[in-house]
Parts: structure tokens; sequence; C-alpha cells
């Protein structure tokens, strides 16, 4: 398992245009058979600040989540929504193991 936390800050008048898309862009990602879990999480005491928590099975269906249409539409959607570059950390599943993810 792979986990990348996506550390998204939008402009304050693009909060609700950023979940709207984003919130399609997770339910059709979940629906790919390589992602795990994919968590949208918005900051309680600065409402423009979310991160994304994808849980891939491998390194490789990350590359195969960029290449879907879902994912370029998100994109391109919230680019100009982005009061700062978003920012990613990946990191190694400890625990639960393989087996408690599903």
């Amino acid at each position: 398992m792979l986990i990348v936390m996506v550390h998204v800050h939008v402009k304050l008048e693009s909060v609700e245009a950023f979940k709207a898309a984003t919130l399609e862009n997770a339910r059709n990602s979940v629906q790919e058979p390589g992602i795990a879990r994919f968590d949208v999480v918005q900051q309680q005491d600065d409402p423009a600040r979310f991160v994304l928590v994808e849980v891939y099975r491998t390194v490789e269906d990350t590359v195969k989540h960029k290449e879907t249409a879902h994912y370029a539409t998100w994109r391109d959607a919230v680019a100009g929504m982005m009061a700062e570059p978003r920012s990613a950390v990946k990191y190694d599943n400890v625990f639960p193991d393989e087996a408690g993810w599903d």
C-alpha cells in the first residue's frame, strides 16, 4: 500500500466549487480497482485547506489514476482555484496491513 496525502489550499471564494469538483473526482476514484481508499478532509479552523488521503494498492496504481478522465477533469477544473500550489507527501502503510483495508 502507498498512501499519498495531498495538501490543498484554495482561494476562500472557491471552497464550495473545489469541494464539488473534488467530491466528484473522489466518487470516481474509489471505483478504480487500484484505489483502496480516497478521503477528502477539510480543516475545521481554516475551511480553505483540504487534505486528500489517497490509498493505492501499488505504485503503478498512482500512475493509472493520473491517466483517468475524471482526474484530468478535476485537475483542470481546480487549477485556478488554488491559493498556492498543492503539495503531496507519500507514506508507506504500517497498520493495518493490506488485508485490513478491504
